[in-house]
Order: structure tokens, then sequence, then C-alpha cells
């Protein structure tokens, strides 16, 4: 139940938060954060416009509406985290502040440091729309946009750790890293709030996986669980993997050191990865460069790149093997 589910039917204050009559004092809202440079918080290509969110908005607001009249044991949660709130990034705000509160972060603080950034930051507004949409279209356990908003645990990982990384670009360290910290505890998933993270990102079960500080991650990215974007030892400086764009990254697979993997690229489930993968290729196996496969006549404009086909066993044709 979440923390503040107590107010769920109290009358809404106008600004999407719960009114608490038993504290009549007012407090002053927190100030803004300082606008980022481009290249911390980029501004993504279009579609980014707010009839994206507008409408995705209202789907959510609908199939809470549904739900709460099909079930009504989750009418007051379905109120609290959805229907009681005037948009999207207060609602997901809500929802992550009961989440990931404890006794030294407060709900209320938190809710306040999302609102606050997601408000500031459109790109990561456009950013949470776009990954909502990627597991709608691409998970097809994903029964609707709601499902997603409150219960995938891999799409409410990578919103917060966006917040984090906010933060770490602000110079606000100690807060980012005790973000990533409730994260990991809450949602099984350990990104370093350092990592660059691209949008339309699915984390499918995303229980176990691990992004260390100098990793990047392009968009339309699908990484399964137990997926480890790991460093080679105690290595200091860029020493974490790159990942280009629609690449797809099977369960169980490591990726290790300062590699780069090409854009459309597929990693097959369980493979260990040392060294650079060409675009538009495969990598399977311990070593995963052993097997390697496909390359420019899998280049054609038409194919779906693997991160949004999430075809995972294409490549066995390539090869012939006994079992």
């Amino acid at each position: 139940m979440p923390a503040d589910q107590t107010h769920a039917h109290e009358p809404d204050n106008g600004g999407g938060r719960v009114a608490n009559h038993s504290n009549h004092r007012t407090h002053s809202p927190p100030p803004r954060p300082p606008a980022l440079p481009a290249e911390v918080v980029p501004a993504y290509p279009p579609p980014e416009s707010e009839d994206d969110e507008t409408w995705v908005w209202t789907q959510i607001k609908a199939e809470a509406r549904r739900d709460a009249d099909a079930e009504p044991v989750l009418a007051s949660f379905l109120y609290a985290t959805v229907l009681s709130h005037p948009s999207l990034p207060r609602s997901l705000s809500f929802h992550l502040a009961n989440k990931l509160c404890s006794s030294i972060l407060p709900s209320t603080l938190l809710y306040d440091l999302f609102v606050a950034t997601l408000t500031a930051h459109p790109s990561l507004r456009a950013a949470v729309v776009a990954d909502l949409l990627a597991a709608h279209s691409r998970d097809p356990a994903c029964v609707g946009f709601s499902h997603c908003l409150l219960n995938y645990k891999g799409f409410l990982a990578i919103q917060a750790h966006r917040v984090a990384h906010v933060l770490w670009a602000q110079e606000r360290r100690p807060l980012a890293l005790v973000l990533q910290s409730r994260i990991a505890d809450v949602f099984a998933v350990d990104i370093h709030p350092a990592a660059v993270v691209g949008k339309g990102i699915l984390l499918d079960h995303a229980t176990g996986v691990v992004i260390g500080e100098t990793a990047f991650v392009g968009g339309n990215v699908s990484i399964l669980h137990h997926v480890t974007l790991g460093g080679t030892g105690k290595a200091v400086g860029d020493r974490h993997p790159k990942i280009g764009d629609g690449v797809l990254i099977g369960a169980g697979a490591t990726i290790i050191g300062n590699v780069k993997i090409g854009a459309g690229a597929k990693i097959g489930a369980g493979s260990v990865v040392l060294k650079d993968v060409p675009a538009r290729s495969t990598a399977v196996g311990n070593p995963a460069t052993a097997r390697m496969i496909g390359g420019k006549e899998a280049e054609g404009e038409d194919e779906d790149m693997p991160g949004e086909s999430m075809d995972h066993t294409s490549f066995i044709r390539h090869w012939s093997y006994t079992i």
C-alpha cells in the first residue's frame, strides 16, 4: 500500500498532491534545478510533443477507471496513484516517491524532487513516454500503459535513474548515490547515476541488471534480466560498455570493459562479450567473439532493429549444432 494512501480520498490541493489538514503550515516549493547543457539531458529528435504525453496519459487514466470498476479492492490504490493526479509526471512522481521512500528519504521529499526535475527537463518527460510505448509494443505480457506505469520495476527503475543522473550532473552527488542505493534495494536494478541512458528503453523483467559508471546505452535498446554492463576490474576512467541504438541484449549476458556494441547488434542470452561487436551483427557464446555472424547482409532498411523486434533466435539458422 502506498505510504500516502491514507489521504487518497481527501481533496486535491490543485497541485496533484493530497492536502494534509493536520498541518496548516505552508511550505514554499523548492527552487527549480538549473538548466542543464544539452549533452547531459539531450533534446531527443521528434516525436516528443506534448500531444504524445497527453495521449498516453489519457490512456492510463481510462485504464485505471476501467480497472477500478472491475476490481473495487484496487479502487483506492488507483485513485491515489493515477486518478487523483492532473498529469503523468505527477502520477509517476507520486508512485516513485512511495516506492523509494525510507526513514531518511520521506515520500514528500522525493515527490518534490521528482516533480521539480521532470518539470524542468521536457526531454525527461519525452523519455518517460517513449519508455511506456516501448514496453507496450515490445512486451506481449504488457496489457496496458497503466500496467507498465504501476507494476513494471524496470520502467520505474529507469525513470528514477534519470532523476539521479540529473542530480549527478548538478554535482548533487551524495543525494544521487543515495537514490541509486534505494533503486537497487527496491527494484534490484543497479545503475550508476553517471551512466547515460537513452529513451525507448525496455528493461524486461529487470532483476539483476547492472550498468556501470561510464556506460552509455543508446535509444530503443532492450535489455533482459541479469545483464551486466561492467568493468574489467580496478581500472579507472572510461571503462564500461557503449551500447548503440536498437541493440537487443539477452538474459544473463555480460559485456565487460570499454567495448562498443554497434547499432542493431544482438547479444545472445548468457554470452560473455569482451570485444567490440559490429553493427547489425549477432554475438553468442563464451567468449562471444567466437560466434559472430550477420553484418552487411542484415542491414536492410526495412528490417526491424533487434531492440524493437525482440527477435532472440533468428541467428540460429546460420549454423547447425547437435544437442
